[in-house]
């Protein structure tokens, strides 16, 4: 059974600016390095391609883009798990998990006329759930950090 999880932060930049660190090579390795040091992603943002979110060792998932509305909304249908290099999205276990969706939405600040609310909705699992309830929340906080060219 799947719970969806939601964060939100304010963060005082333009949408724009949070869109490019959120979603390009260099922006992406730096925040997503809270989940797993080294992180990177193979594939395209565009809808409907197929994306590859993994860690050093080549584990991770295997994702297809499923709505992109630049400098708005991302949604991510999470197709399967990779192990080893190896796709798995047909196996009990998987089909039990899959799909799963991750989705970031962005909205300007309407009172202060700067900067931009991110929203994120994650499918999770009881297994992953204590660690992404734990772990989104600094993930993000590395992201406002990058975006408002603080240290972190």
């Amino acid at each position: 059974m799947k719970t969806t999880l939601e964060f939100s932060l304010h963060i005082a930049a333009p949408r724009s600016v949070v869109w490019q660190h959120m979603l390009t090579d260099a922006g992406y390795r730096d925040w997503t390095s809270v989940f797993c040091a080294g992180s990177y992603f193979l594939g395209s943002w565009h809808v409907g391609a197929e994306i590859r979110f993994l860690s050093p060792g080549g584990d991770g998932m295997v994702a297809e883009i499923a709505e992109h509305r630049l400098h708005e909304r991302v949604s991510i249908r999470h197709l399967g798990d990779i192990v080893a290099g190896v796709e798995d999205r047909d196996s009990e276990r998987a089909r039990s998990i899959y799909p799963a969706y991750e989705t970031y939405e962005t909205f300007d600040m309407a009172n202060d006329g700067e900067g931009t609310l991110l929203r994120v909705c994650v499918d999770a699992v009881p297994e992953f759930e204590a660690f992404l309830s734990d772990t989104y929340p600094k993930a993000l906080q590395r992201l406002k950090a990058i975006c408002e060219g603080l240290p972190h």
